[in-house]
């Protein structure tokens, strides 16, 4: 996985430089999504790993199931761009390259990642709330996930890049231990 994402750096960066200076962030990276969830499926990645399928072929059929011919479908500079990850035996790694990319986007436009667990499912006002509330401690705009994570007993544990907030009657017991135990 680490590898992955080494060999995924250069091409992500690429991609957002290009996405950037054509103000075309936001399709970029819904191509990219799309052509990660196609790179992904397993039929996809037999035909990656068959060396009797030439770096052209591979292409042609990336931006086939990719929907490069639809309405909605892929740039031109998109398509060059497939066109070098397959010169570059490089396809497998699209899904890292993905998500390198949603993480530069985020960076650009001031959206930090913050993965929210619970012990119980949220509703919909808390988490606006607890969002906005996190919004005002970071500065920026926070883009949130939850899961729910029943071995927290209560409360929550919040994470915001390297960053972690835990407000967990476990992360709570786990430091009433630590205390004890010095």
């Amino acid at each position: 996985m680490a590898e992955n994402v080494t060999l995924a750096r250069p091409y992500a960066e690429a991609a957002f430089q290009l996405a950037k200076s054509g103000n075309a962030l936001a399709a970029w990276s819904d191509a990219l999504s799309r052509l990660s969830a196609v790179a992904a499926r397993p039929e996809m990645e037999e035909c990656i790993g068959n060396p009797r399928l030439s770096a052209e072929q591979l292409t042609t059929l990336c931006l086939e199931v990719a929907g490069a011919k639809a309405a909605a479908g892929l740039s031109a500079d998109q398509q060059n761009f497939v066109r070098v990850l397959a010169d570059n035996d490089r396809l497998s790694v699209m899904p890292e390259i993905s998500a390198l990319f949603e993480e530069l986007k985020h960076g650009h436009d001031g959206v930090k990642q913050a993965e929210i667990s619970s012990a119980f499912a949220l509703d919909e006002a808390t988490l606006k709330t607890l969002a906005a509330d996190l919004e005002r401690k970071f500065g920026c705009r926070i883009q949130a996930t939850v899961k729910v994570d029943a071995e927290l007993i209560g409360g929550v544990r919040i994470a915001v890049g390297d960053e972690v907030i835990d407000a967990s009657v476990r992360g709570k017991l786990a430091a009433m231990a630590t205390a004890l135990k010095n």
